[in-house]
């Protein structure tokens, strides 16, 4: 059998295959009124089409914690029971499909309140409908993004505890993962790298301060997140930064932190918390992050970037860089990739009854 569509067991949860949809945002929420933030529609057909296409692990796009916390006012989030309610219809037809329903829980920090990217993507700042974005420190992220609000004590706190109460909800709306996104210059990267994180305090300065927020959300997460369940971590493994920034090297000593704190596989991406940084993209580019990380530490992970042949897949995995791909832009652009690559590679995947005569 093709390695790619081998299933593989985490902790209590079995996904069906190696192929896995990462969280790309759709800033299709309603931003205000009783739907603010819940599922609707779009969502459904969207991620129920990657589903019906035989893809394994569909991790929803970011969900912010609190309403502050959201990248731009048109996302998704866990912060009320309506959107619980609404999660539900989506986490259903997966499962029916045979798709295992993950979703990624996050807290734009100082990259917060924007507009969507179709709409230019800039900065909203404090007017409505955006709100002042809170940061480690109060260094914006570029020459366009206002100056963040230094994060206090309390507020480091409150949002440690809205990561956890955001995982209860995902559990009682159906999801089977949860991932922590700790990459893409959003807050938890803005506390991981030095490049933004400036504190002096506890959570600033040396490698073990400026992980130790992290740590405490993973902390809070697992408190909640039942054990039978896998936790995954998404993080950006460099800033592409020649100094000042977090390394590969960081991220392969933190991988072995996330592992001893109950994290079950490391999400390997890179970049988006330093602009005007040069990255050198080519096919499976930030492959090589993820392999280093499963040779040198004992946790799995899942390699992104420019993954789009069914071979290069296979050979990612065969080859032991990582346990499972994630496949971003070329799932936007072909739902049905999963089955197609069965085809290639002599796989299987789940067919819906109503498509057998596509087979």
């Amino acid at each position: 059998m093709s390695a790619l569509f081998e299933p593989i067991t985490l902790r209590e949860v079995t996904i069906p295959n190696r192929v896995w949809m990462p969280p790309m945002c759709q800033y299709s929420a309603e931003p205000e009124g009783p739907l603010t933030g819940a599922p609707l529609d779009w969502h459904l057909a969207h991620y129920g089409a990657r589903a019906t296409g035989g893809t394994g692990l569909i991790i929803v796009e970011a969900t912010a914690v609190s309403p502050e916390g959201r990248i731009s006012p048109y996302d998704l989030g866990l912060w009320n029971d309506t959107q619980v309610e609404a999660f539900r219809r989506i986490t259903g037809f997966l499962t029916t499909q045979g798709a295992v329903p993950g979703i990624q829980l996050g807290h734009g920090g100082r990259k917060s309140s924007t507009e969507r990217p179709w709409k230019g993507g800039a900065p909203i700042g404090p007017q409505a409908p955006g709100w002042q974005a809170l940061a480690p420190s109060a260094v914006p992220f570029d020459e366009r993004h206002p100056v963040p609000t230094e994060m206090t004590m309390d507020q480091i706190r409150e949002i440690i505890g809205q990561f956890a109460a955001a995982a209860g909800r995902a559990l009682a709306a159906g999801f089977e993962i949860a991932e922590i996104h700790g990459a893409h210059g959003y807050l938890i990267n803005e506390f991981l790298s030095p490049h933004s994180n400036r504190r002096t305090d506890a959570y600033g300065g040396s490698y073990e301060n400026r992980t130790r927020f992290a740590l405490e959300v993973v902390d809070a997460v697992r408190e909640v997140w039942p054990e039978s369940k896998p936790l995954f971590f998404r993080i950006s493994a460099t800033d592409w930064l020649q100094d000042g920034g977090w390394t590969t090297e960081d991220t392969v000593r933190f991988a072995r932190d996330l592992h001893a704190h109950g994290v079950d596989l490391l999400d390997v991406s890179t970049g988006g918390n330093a602009s005007g940084v040069t990255i050198p993209v080519r096919p499976g580019y930030q492959v090589p992050f993820a392999a280093r990380v499963k040779t040198e530490t004992p946790l799995p992970v899942a390699a992104v970037g420019l993954i789009t042949e069914a071979e290069q897949a296979e050979k990612i995995v065969t080859n032991g860089e990582a346990d499972a791909v994630l496949l971003g832009r070329e799932l936007l652009r072909n739902p049905s990739w999963a089955r197609h690559a069965a085809r290639e590679l002599g796989g299987e995947v789940t067919v819906p009854n109503q498509y057998l005569r596509s087979v």
